[in-house]
Parts: C-alpha cells; sequence; structure tokens
C-alpha cells in the first residue's frame, strides 16, 4: 500500500518550534518532491513550502518565509519541516503530498497532523 504518514504534531506556545516528519512507506520518495500544505478551520488548504527530489531547492509560502525549513534524507525515506517561531495563525491540520515537480498535480497524500499555537 502506497502511503505518506506525517508525524510531530502537537501543542506548541507561540515563539516555540516543532518538527514535522513525512515518511513513505511501499514507494520511495527520492523521485518525487514533496509539498507541505496546511489547512486551519474555515480556511481553504494552503501550500507551505515544497522540496524537489534531489534536495537541492525548495520554496517556501511568504508567511512562513524565514521561519520554516524543509528537508529531506532519502535515504531514510523522509521530508521533514521545520517549524520556528510558530504564531497562532500557524494552527492549522499540516499535510504532506507527493507530486513529480513542485507546482505539479499531487500524487499521493498523506492523512494530516495536527498542529496547535497556543499559550
Amino acid at each position: 500500500q502506497l502511503q505518506l504518514v506525517e508525524s510531530g504534531g502537537g501543542l506548541v506556545q507561540p515563539g516555540g518550534s516543532l518538527r514535522l516528519s513525512c515518511a513513505a512507506s511501499g514507494f520511495t520518495l527520492d523521485s518525487f518532491a514533496i509539498g507541505w500544505f496546511r489547512q486551519a478551520p474555515g480556511k481553504e488548504r494552503e501550500g507551505v513550502s515544497c522540496i524537489n527530489s534531489s534536495g537541492s531547492s525548495t520554496n517556501y509560502a511568504d508567511s512562513v518565509k524565514g521561519r520554516f525549513t524543509t528537508s529531506r534524507d532519502n535515504a531514510k525515506n523522509t521530508v521533514y519541516l521545520q517549524m520556528n517561531s510558530l504564531k497562532p495563525e500557524d494552527t492549522a491540520v499540516y499535510y504532506c503530498a507527493a507530486q513529480r515537480q513542485c507546482g505539479q498535480p499531487i500524487d499521493f497524500w498523506g492523512q494530516g497532523t495536527q498542529v496547535t499555537v497556543s499559550s
């Protein structure tokens, strides 16, 4: 079964940090770009970041630039999203998604992990 599984979400205070992981099972991630997306209650899903298949190129939404960093370890079949200086407006369900290249249609979605930023 082809799956992406996110982990690492939770409750954190404003200004805190979390690292999300996106692990693949049933296929190897090294042929795919991986995007991170989020959806807050009552809002549409939005793109947060994307990393290409080799890890040589990344891009970020303006709202997270300078605070979030995406990276990958293809040997571990895992992609990461390091989130620093978290704000309440970062509260959302975070999803990873596999695509052939950043910006192209999504081939696989993960199930999502909740991130809540609150004091």
